[in-house]
């Protein structure tokens, strides 16, 4: 297996460090209180219901869709505490970081259906979308912040290249 890139320590300095560990500390506590506060069976019976579903078809689809939204929030609380990892200074949280924060982009893009935001806004008001809008927005704005300190690291991308030809 080929070693992280060598250009890494260079765009990964103590302040974006600590900026990850910050941002990395509060997306997992959104994604936690998004999982076990915002999203519960009532949330989902309203969302299926704003979706078409009858009462009873909602009520009996809801705790399979809450299990579904919880295992995928469980995977980016635990994905987020890696990226508190980066005080450490390892290359290998950096790339982590990156993956999770590019895929918590996708929520609001499409992944979770829009009916599910408006039912948490209806039952929680504004508070019941800050978790998502900190999550998501907070890990675009993370994503463009760590791939802006990779892009002028040449060191990277020719280790990439010599990589990719003694393994191609």
């Amino acid at each position: 297996m080929a070693s992280a890139p060598i250009g890494i320590p260079l765009a990964w300095n103590h302040r974006l460090r600590v900026l990850t560990f910050a941002c990395s500390f509060v997306f997992a506590l959104c994604a936690l209180l998004q999982g076990w506060l915002v999203i519960n069976d009532e949330t989902v019976e309203v969302a299926l219901r704003l979706a078409g579903r009858t009462a009873a078809e909602a009520s009996a689809e809801a705790p399979g869709f809450v299990a579904q939204f919880r295992a995928v929030l469980a995977y980016y609380a635990a994905g987020n505490s890696l990226g508190m990892l980066a005080l450490r200074g390892a290359a290998w949280t950096f790339w982590v970081t990156l993956l999770i924060n590019l895929t918590q982009i996708t929520g609001p893009l499409g992944l979770i259906p829009a009916h599910v935001y408006r039912a948490a806004f209806h039952l929680h008001g504004p508070a019941g979308l800050l978790p998502t809008i900190v999550l998501s927005g907070g890990a675009l704005i993370l994503s463009v912040t760590l791939i802006s300190r990779i892009i002028p690291c040449r060191e990277i991308w020719a280790e990439l290249r010599a990589a990719a030809r003694t393994h191609g």
